[in-house]
């Protein structure tokens, strides 16, 4: 392994160096790097292990997803609205369907032509941004919008890797068994990600005073590979735990840090696994399958510019903005080998699949710059054929469908049905999360804890004591289901607006009891031979217990409000150290006031200034809430307080306010010194103090010198021509012989 290592590193390093020189993505030398190595390569025919590279590759796939994972934010999905949820689908479905539907003209198996839909849906993120930086595009409104339409591809990627291994597993999958994969991956998704985010930030908050960049690099990786063995227990693939676990970490306040420490080892992994797919890629196959080649080629190129125009415009872009990022769509990337590397590991898509991928990924990778590139043109030609007022049209129509999406159609829906859309889909939510909750909290106990128990005390004393804990356990989580949201604002407002809302409000608490009582229902069943009616009995009064019980409310609020608090670590630490506005800015907008931050000028005048002397809030009305020095945060700051230069200064005030108070601090500032720079000049001179100097018989205090003269004294001149200290209270005499430091000027002042 280490020879087949060492031979790949090197002729990978030398390929990527030339084409670093040459300008062109690095993930394009590790293919070629892997050809070159290759034993379908007729100049150099190493005695490379095939099984081998496969093992590097599949560490390198891990790599890969966990880094992914960790750029990856799930509050990102959730703010970027309904738009790029949009155009991702569209592209993605009608893609899948177009790369079927040439697998079929070529009478390609079934199987292979699934998972070539699959491989031509997926464009590269790796090339899209390097390209993007290239041309320097990067920070256009519409290279952002394909960013976010990117990050969506690659969730559906990982859900598609799932279903397209459940579809390889079986012969037939039916209807009910392909339903029953994708609740299986919500269900871990949801599982992994509340209990995760619940637990690591507390395990890295607790042992951050110990994290170095070794130790945080070891726990990252752990974590990393643990999370990917217990993904592959649980019938995923080892890829999508490492994705999970990076997603996770990416909500820590450690995540800057982990990237930073993980990235060597994500460029080394993925370095190989890149290279694998290149050593893969066989020459004949390429000339056999030539026009396959071409097809593939053109239906991406054809298919991403209509189908992700199409896409992008459904999701409320213009015209112009939809056509530059269809444009920048067209190739296929880093994913496509993955779910080929899948097929291939399942041994389930023939041999000639993945060269073929290969060679199409690398002839789209060179003309993704060129097709960017021709967005700008071929919006000119579609505008100068197209009469202009279809043109004026169809941007209106976009415009209309972003801000219905945008506003979620809030305007055109009486307020009532807002609400209960609102309060239904927060309930649904929730009800849905502590459900997998309560669901694993009692898988556990039942399976694990029960068989333990029974073996150190007797069967019956077994199931009631796993019995009674499970219940505390879940307890927490079933008062949750039940009350919250019953004092929320919708809901109040729905009670209050009319009567007719209250039975259906009491209906909602009714349904969220029954789900709690069948939970009990089945723990109950399972571990006693009660009737229904007496298993019924007993639910009820253990839901009116928990509900009434303080003890468990105070539970159900601690842990839900250190899982808020965990999830929103991150953005909590980047609000301490200034780097994001606080979250209450928001809501100050809503009341007319605004939330600033105000840089005190290096040579202001309100420096060293305490803010009870400057009396912001009388004469400008602003109030400082916070002042952010040297990576601290001061809140609140009291009136003794003083401002230097360099202070960051978070205000809250009207806009007219903070303008005005920022417009006096930048015009208080000490004046630029006019002299010219020699005469500033610092200089040692020698003085002899003559019987006119005016210190004879003063002492070195009562001179005044460094106040006065702005002089200062840095020794007297013995008879060995040694300096010598001078004590303050030593008294000038005529011939003292002086060495001074100070400007020329007031040397020259001294002298005379």
């Amino acid at each position: 392994m280490i020879q087949d290592l060492a031979l790949i590193l090197i002729v990978a390093g030398i390929v990527t160096l030339l084409f670093r020189k040459l300008k062109q993505p690095l993930v394009l030398g590790y293919i070629v790097a892997g050809f070159l190595v290759s034993s379908h390569m007729p100049i150099l025919v190493p005695d490379v292990e095939l099984q081998n590279i496969r093992e590097w590759a599949d560490i390198g796939v891990m790599f890969t997803l966990f880094s992914l994972g960790l750029d990856f934010s799930f509050k990102k999905i959730v703010k970027m609205g309904a738009a790029p949820i949009i155009a991702s689908m569209t592209i993605v479905f009608c893609m899948m369907m177009l790369g079927y539907t040439v697998g079929q003209l070529f009478n390609w198996s079934h199987i292979d032509c699934v998972f070539l839909g699959g491989m031509l849906a997926m464009s590269s993120t790796t090339i899209i941004y390097k390209a993007f930086a290239d041309l320097g595009v990067s920070h256009q409104g519409f290279a952002l919008m394909v960013m976010s339409v990117l990050i969506l591809e690659d969730i559906l990627a990982i859900v598609l890797m799932v279903m397209l291994s459940a579809i390889a597993s079986g012969e037939n999958i039916e209807g009910g068994d392909m339903l029953a994969s994708v609740l299986k991956i919500g269900f871990f998704l949801i599982l992994w990600f509340v209990v995760g985010i619940f637990a690591i930030p507390l395990f890295l908050k607790k042992t951050r005073s110990l994290m170095t960049g070794e130790t945080l690099l070891v726990v990252s990786i752990g974590l990393c590979c643990l999370m990917a063995v217990i993904s592959s227990k649980a019938g995923f693939s080892e890829a999508f735990g490492a994705f999970v676990m990076g997603s996770i970490l990416a909500e820590t306040v450690e995540a800057e840090k982990i990237i930073k420490v993980t990235e060597s080892i994500k460029n080394l992994f993925g370095a190989i696994f890149f290279v694998s797919v290149g050593m893969l890629v066989d020459t004949n196959i390429l000339y056999e399958y030539s026009t396959p080649i071409i097809v593939l080629v053109l239906s991406i190129i054809i298919g991403q510019t209509i189908f992700g125009t199409l896409g992008y415009f459904l999701s409320g872009q213009s015209l112009h903005n939809s056509i530059k990022c269809g444009f920048s769509m067209t190739q296929i990337g880093e994913f496509s080998f993955i779910i080929a590397s899948l097929g291939m590991s399942m041994h389930v898509i023939a041999d000639y699949l993945y060269p073929v991928i290969v060679a199409v990924s690398v002839i789209t990778t060179f003309t993704t710059p060129y097709m960017i590139r021709g967005a700008e043109p071929a919006y000119a030609f579609i505008e100068k054929k197209l009469p202009k007022s279809w043109i004026i049209a169809i941007n209106s129509l976009s415009l209309r469908r972003s801000d219905a999406t945008s506003s979620k159609m809030a305007d055109s829906m009486v307020p009532a049905k807002v609400l209960w859309k609102r309060l239904l889909r927060s309930m649904v939510v929730n009800t849905v999360v502590y459900s997998i909750l309560i669901a694993t909290v009692t898988y556990l106990m039942l399976s694990f804890f029960l068989i333990f128990s029974r073996t150190i005390i007797p069967h019956w004393w077994a199931n009631g004591l796993t019995g009674v804990l499970t219940v505390v356990l879940i307890a927490p989580f079933m008062r949750a289901i039940i009350i919250k949201k019953n004092h929320s604002t919708e809901w109040q407002h729905l009670w209050n607006l009319s009567v007719l809302n209250r039975l259906p409000l009491i209906s909602t608490v009714v349904a969220r009891a029954a789900i709690c009582l069948a939970f009990l229902f089945y723990i109950c069943n399972y571990l006693a031979r009660f009737t229904d009616a007496v298993v019924i009995c007993l639910g009820v009064i253990v839901i009116v217990l928990i509900v009434i019980s303080r003890s468990v409310k105070q539970r159900s609020i601690k842990m839900e409000r250190l899982f808020m608090n965990n999830l929103r670590s991150r953005d909590i630490a980047a609000q301490v150290k200034g780097a994001k506005m606080p979250a209450y800015g928001e809501r100050l907008v809503e009341r007319d006031l605004n939330l600033s931050e105000i840089v005190v000028p290096s040579h202001s005048l309100w420096s060293g200034q305490t803010l009870a002397e400057l009396k912001l809030a009388q004469n400008f009305g602003v109030h400082v809430a916070s002042i952010l020095r040297d990576g601290r945060r001061l809140n609140i700051p009291y009136g003794k307080e003083k401002i230097f230069s360099g202070d960051r200064l978070q205000v809250i005030g009207s806009d007219a306010q903070i303008s005005r108070m920022n417009e006096v601090m930048q015009s208080d500032v000490y004046p630029l010194d006019s002299n010219i720079f020699e005469e500033r000049e610092m200089l040692l001179r020698q003085v002899v103090v003559t019987s006119k100097s005016f210190i004879v018989g003063k002492t070195l205090r009562n001179s005044r010198l460094r106040e006065e003269y702005a002089l200062l004294v840095v020794g007297m001149e013995s008879e060995s021509q040694e300096l010598t200290k001078i004590n303050t209270d030593y008294v000038f005499e005529r011939g003292d012989v002086l060495w001074i430091v100070g400007e020329r000027s007031s040397i020259e002042q001294f002298g005379i």
